[in-house]
């Protein structure tokens, strides 16, 4: 089951994540780290009882990790990806047991080498907005081949910019606002 008590940011977490916006803001998307109400709306589709298989995708602090670590069962294989050496380190330091990626691009070759043909849930933090199309493309034609017909993608974004792309790529696409976070954000659940 989710604990949600556990989603929460270290002063260091947020003047980290504050620092990364300011060295690439086209890689990190925010100021801060994203808040409890949006990690709780991000994992609301995870059946914990049932996943066993788990990728994150642009992980940052590890908010989102963090919850999926604690939540997960023993046996559910978690696969992250953070571009950024630093907080990738970080999180490796922190989260035993998850492996660890470096690139979203490489999604299917990393999943296939770990024994994975495809995963349940796919949960993502990427700054889809400040990607060129043709990256957007490749990383959400990977998450396609990777998840299962009956998984569940999740992301957020801070607009409705992927909303259209998003409908024509998955069979199923629910919005919802979480206004509780810096800045409001739109968390997208897709389905194939």
């Amino acid at each position: 089951m989710y604990k949600e008590t556990i989603v929460k940011t270290t002063r260091l977490d947020r003047w980290l994540f504050f620092k990364k916006f300011f060295q690439n803001p086209r890689e990190i998307g925010s100021l801060v780290p994203s808040s409890a109400s949006l990690a709780r709306q991000m994992l609301a589709p995870v059946r914990w009882d049932e996943a066993t298989s788990i990728v994150e995708l642009g992980a940052g602090t590890g908010v989102f990790t963090q919850a999926i670590h604690e939540s997960r069962r023993p046996e559910c294989s978690v696969a992250v990806f953070e571009k950024d050496d630093e907080l990738r380190g970080k999180l490796q330091k922190q989260f035993h047991g998850l492996h660890m990626f470096k690139n979203a691009m490489e999604l299917k070759k990393n999943i296939d080498r770990l024994g994975l043909s495809e995963v349940d849930y796919i949960i993502s933090g990427l700054p889809f907005a400040n990607f060129s199309v043709a990256d957007r493309c490749e990383i959400i034609g990977q998450i396609k081949q990777t998840l299962r017909k009956d998984g569940v993608f999740v992301t957020f974004q801070y607009s409705l910019q992927m909303k259209k792309m998003l409908q024509n790529e998955f069979g199923r696409v629910n919005i919802s606002l979480v206004p509780w976070n810096v800045p409001s954000a739109f968390v997208y659940e897709c389905r194939p």
